[in-house]
Parts: structure tokens; C-alpha cells; sequence
């Protein structure tokens, strides 16, 4: 027989003794009995709970009088969920054996679960009275009191603990918890003052301290933090609790020290140290990072010594590099966060928003891929490394890439959407339109009101400028003002199409609102706004934009210089 499955059958047939009748002086029937018992023990230790069963309703049965088949026929039916038999079971061993512990608590168990409150309390209270040894039903019972809100019994019987087994930073915590439920929180916080009198507990000390410091009593929360510490220096609440007391109190030199200390814990969970300090660089005003430059950086290393391969302390130190301006020591920590923890998805979002954000467009390209390849499910890696292709003029890379997001995720309108806008967008770089003419097709099919779409696409028919095409595009370009007014893009689009169509001063209506909103920006713009003036004579203010232009021309709009040279020469300027 293994081994293993001997220890067990021994170790069930000594629990047995716990809740069986001695059979030492029995028949021989009742001895056969207790191998039968034995036996659906084991079963039921295996999750055999029908085979357990079986063997012990026929006994029970047939020995009405044997409690402890009752009982394991009792726990058997609950396992099965079949609440209502597992009752009468239990009720059955308990009836037979009133002086046995475990029928009657499981009985209260079974009360308990569905949800008999006054039959659960008064089966405790009778176990209580019964074993006034067991702490366990003590605590128990004042849960139960609370629940029903029988407060001050709750509180009684905490008392009574504290009398049998002495005061203990448990019971304290429990009675202060049991106030505040009530709402009595000045007796809650007087009864751990109380405790402290007498006691010392550092939990303790911190969570007085922690309601000091919330009534803005910074020197006795103070106090408390460091009673706590002398108690237990490397005590991490209270070390956390005085360095944010002394920072809120502006005593920076002693508020870096504790925090040192604090960080450089190697026997505490690194968890909280990386949760305080992403908070102080989040939330913390851009002065106090730049004005304590110098210890701000201490810490940041001093976490990353204590904790080198911490996920949490590498994206810290991203942030904190990130938000001092420090954009190539933000994208090593990222970096290293990725490669250590390629599991994480936080650590490949960060690296690959952050390549994007600094406009790194072959690594963005890189870093999606690889993202994507570790993450196949979000494509949204591999709609940023578009980005970084698209960027490179690398279009071929673009449309396989957007081939991969329609063939992926056919029924996400979202993600197809983009990836058709974007194929109309490559191949219109490349002037091959009638290609670009169907992805956006494509697009609108998905949505009809996309703007971005409409306003490229309406742009590019303008440009063939065709009186068939003006129209259309001018039934798109309507709609994307319609959406967004105070788009300076849209708002050129369709002033140019009016432009086109004979329409100059209807165009300038438009044009002159593009202007509020950004259109001085743009060099495309104001060369079209120029060109709507000067058709309409009026050449100086016409001038004025296309100086503004030129001096803002960066290859934007090929031969602009010399198209206004040739402007002025025509009114001889």
C-alpha cells in the first residue's frame, strides 16, 4: 500500500477518536462499525463524496443510534449541496452526542451559511457556554452580534474575552473596529489611547498617529510615529507615516532621511515603497521635483539598488526621469522593465507610449512589433508600430500591418476603421487614388460620419478639381465643419473647395475662422487663405500671409517662393 495513503488512513482513524464512542467493550457489530466510518472517511478525504455515502446511510440507518455516521453523513450531503439532508444529519449527531464540540459547530456552520442569524447566535451562545475555553467562538460571535447589529453585546463579549484570555493588540483592534462601525469614533480612537497606556504595539501607535495626522495634529501624529519606531525601528507604516508628516510639514531634510531608510528596507515588500513614491511623482507640484532635484534622485537609486529587478521600481524611475525631462534615462528604465518582465503588459505600454511620445519612430516600429508578438491580442501594439512605419515613409510596412489588423479583427469596428483610413492615407502619398478612393470607401461603409476620412478624402477630390468631384467633395467637407467648427484643417478644406468653385468670398468666411484657431500655424493654410485674397484684390493683407508663409516654409509647399514672386509681378508689386 503507498505510503502516503497508509499516513492518511492512520491520521482520519485517530481524528475519528475526537467524535467517535470507544467501541473498546462493543459487539463485534459495532466494531465493524468504526471500520466502515474509517473507511468513508478516507473516501470523503479524496472528494469520493457519493462513494462516502454509500457506505454511511446504510450504517446510520441500520445503527440509528452510531453519531458519528450521522456526522460524516452530514458533512458527505453538504459537500454534495444537498443542504437540507446535511442538516438533519447533523442534527441528528448533535441530538445523540449533546457533549461533542464539532456536531454542534458544524450544525451552527451550516446555520450560518444559510443565512439562520438567530439559530447561528444561539448555538454559539450554547457552544460558548458550554467551551468558554474556544476563543475562536468568541470572535465569532461578536461577527455574528455585529451583523445583526446587536452592538453592545458585541461589545460584552469582547470584554469577556479580554477576561478570559488577557488584553491582546487583537482584541484592541477588534473593539476599535467594532466602534467605528458604530460610528463611534472618538470611544474607538479613547479605547486604543486606552490600550496604549498600557501596552505598547506599534500597529497601534501608527493608526493613533494616522488619526492625529488626519485632524491636522502633525506634532502628535509625530510623536506617535516615533514612539512606533522606538519600539520597532524598521517598522515600514511608521517609517511611511513620519516621512509624509514631515513632508506635508515641509521639514524636507529630515522628511528625505526617513524616507532613505525607508526605501532601503531589503526585508520589506517593495510594493508600497514604489506605490508612495509613483505618488510623489505624479501628484507632487514640477517645483518640488526640480527643487530637491538632488534627493529626489537619491531615492530614485536608492530604490533601484535595494530592489534592481523590481517592475515597480523601474517604471518609478521611468516616471521620475520622465517628468524631469530626462527622456533618454526614462526610455533605459522602460527598456529594462520590458525585457526583465516581459509578461507584463504595463511595462511593453509604457516603453512603446513612451517611444512615441518621443517621436523614436524605428525603435516605436521595433518595440510594437515586439509587443505585439508577445501580446497578440492587442493589437493596439501593433496599430503604434504603424506609427513609427508610417512616420519612416515605410508604407509597404504600414499596409501589411493594417492588412494583419483587418484579417485579425474583422468585427472591431474601431480597429478596422483606422486601418482602412490609414491605407487610403499610404496610398494617397503614393498617388495612386483610386486605390485611396476605395480604403476610404471602405472606411465610410463603417462609419459614415468619420471626419478625419471625409476631410482627407474630400481633399484629395478637390485637388483633381473636376466639377463632379468638387461636388462630392463639398458634400463631404460640409459635414466635417458641420462636426467640428473650430477645425482649422476642416475649415480649410472646405474654404478651398468654395475657392475652387468660384465661391472666393464664401471661402474667406471660412478661412478667417480658420485663422482663430490655429491656422496661422500651418503654411498650407495661409498660402490658401493668401490665394482666396488675392483673387478677391486684396493683395496687401494677401501678402501679409504669404510673407508669414515663407518665412515658415520648410518644404512644406515646393516652388512657394517663386509662385509669389510671380504673384507680385502680375500686379507689377
Amino acid at each position: 500500500m503507498n505510503m502516503n495513503r497508509l499516513f492518511k488512513i492512520i491520521l482520519f482513524a485517530a481524528m475519528l477518536l475526537a467524535v467517535m464512542p470507544s467501541y473498546a467493550q462493543s459487539p463485534r457489530r459495532e466494531r465493524g462499525a468504526g471500520t466502515l466510518i474509517v473507511s468513508a472517511v478516507e473516501h470523503y478525504n479524496n472528494g469520493e463524496y457519493a462513494a462516502a455515502r454509500n457506505i454511511l446511510k446504510p450504517l446510520a440507518d441500520s445503527m440509528p443510534e452510531n453519531d458519528a455516521a450521522w456526522y460524516y453523513l452530514g458533512l458527505s450531503y453538504y459537500a454534495e449541496k444537498d443542504l437540507e439532508m446535511a442538516e438533519h444529519c447533523l442534527r441528528k449527531a448533535a441530538e445523540l452526542d449533546k457533549g461533542n464540540f464539532w456536531y454542534r459547530y458544524r450544525l451552527a456552520g451550516l446555520y450560518a451559511v444559510t443565512s439562520r442569524q438567530d439559530q447561528t447566535v444561539e448555538m454559539y451562545e450554547g457552544l460558548l457556554e458550554d467551551f468558554p475555553k474556544k476563543s475562536d467562538l468568541y470572535y465569532d460571535l461578536v461577527e455574528l452580534y455585529a451583523a445583526q447589529g446587536q452592538n453592545e453585546k458585541a461589545l460584552k463579549t469582547l470584554d469577556e474575552i479580554e477576561t478570559v484570555f488577557g488584553m491582546t493588540e487583537a482584541i484592541a483592534m477588534f473593539r476599535f473596529n467594532l466602534l467605528m462601525r458604530m460610528n463611534r469614533q472618538s470611544d474607538a480612537y479613547r479605547s486604543l489611547e486606552e490600550y496604549n497606556s498600557r501596552y505598547s504595539s506599534p500597529y497601534v501607535l501608527v493608526t493613533l498617529a494616522e488619526h492625529e495626522l488626519s485632524t491636522y495634529n502633525d506634532s502628535i501624529a509625530l510623536a506617535y510615529y516615533n514612539e512606533a519606531l522606538e519600539l520597532a525601528p524598521d517598522y515600514s507604516p511608521a517609517l511611511l507615516g513620519k516621512a509624509e508628516t514631515l513632508r506635508m510639514t515641509r521639514k524636507y531634510d529630515d522628511y528625505f532621511l526617513v524616507l532613505d531608510k525607508f526605501v532601503t528596507n531589503p526585508a520589506d515588500r517593495p510594493q508600497a515603497k514604489t506605490d508612495y513614491l509613483m505618488a510623489v511623482v505624479q501628484k507632487s507640484d514640477p517645483n518640488f521635483l526640480r527643487s530637491f532635484a538632488p534627493q529626489m534622485d537619491s531615492i530614485v537609486a536608492r530604490t533601484l539598488d535595494t530592489h534592481p529587478l523590481d517592475s515597480g521600481a523601474l517604471r518609478v524611475a521611468g516616471k521620475y526621469y520622465l517628468a524631469t525631462g530626462r527622456m533618454d534615462l526614462a526610455k533605459t528604465h522602460f527598456r529594462t522593465n520590458a525585457v526583465t518582465h516581459p509578461s507584463s503588459l504595463t511595462a511593453s505600454v509604457e516603453l512603446v507610449e513612451l517611444l512615441m511620445y518621443a517621436e523614436e519612430w524605428e525603435e516605436l516600429s521595433s518595440e510594437g512589433r515586439k509587443a505585439y508578438m508577445r501580446f497578440p491580442k492587442e493589437l493596439a501594439f501593433l496599430e503604434m508600430a504603424v506609427v513609427g512605419d508610417y512616420n519612416r515613409e515605410d508604407y509597404d510596412s504600414v499596409l501589411e500591418a493594417c492588412q494583419t489588423v483587418l484579417a485579425t479583427a474583422p468585427a472591431d469596428s474601431a480597429k478596422t476603421l483606422r486601418a482602412w483610413s490609414t491605407i487610403g492615407d499610404v496610398y494617397s502619398s503614393r498617388n495612386e487614388m483610386k486605390k485611396a478612393y476605395s480604403a476610404y470607401e471602405n472606411a465610410l461603409k463603417i462609419n459614415s460620419g468619420y471626419v478625419y476620412v471625409l476631410n482627407n478624402y474630400a481633399y484629395f477630390l478637390s485637388m483633381e478639381g473636376k466639377k463632379s468631384k468638387l461636388k462630392k467633395a463639398y458634400k463631404m467637407s460640409r459635414k466635417t465643419i458641420e462636426a467640428e467648427p473650430d477645425n482649422a484643417t476642416y475649415l480649410d478644406t472646405f474654404g478651398w473647395i468654395l475657392f475652387l468653385q468660384g465661391k472666393p468670398e464664401e471661402a474667406k468666411t471660412h478661412f478667417k475662422r480658420a485663422m482663430l484657431y490655429g491656422g496661422k500655424d500651418s503654411v498650407v493654410i495661409m498660402d490658401h487663405y493668401a490665394e482666396v485674397l488675392y483673387a478677391l484684390g486684396e493683395y496687401d493683407r494677401a501678402f501679409v500671409y504669404w510673407t508669414n508663409a515663407l518665412q515658415k516654409n520648410n518644404g512644406n509647399i515646393p516652388g512657394l517662393e517663386e509662385k509669389v514672386k510671380e504673384r507680385k509681378r502680375a500686379i507689377r508689386k
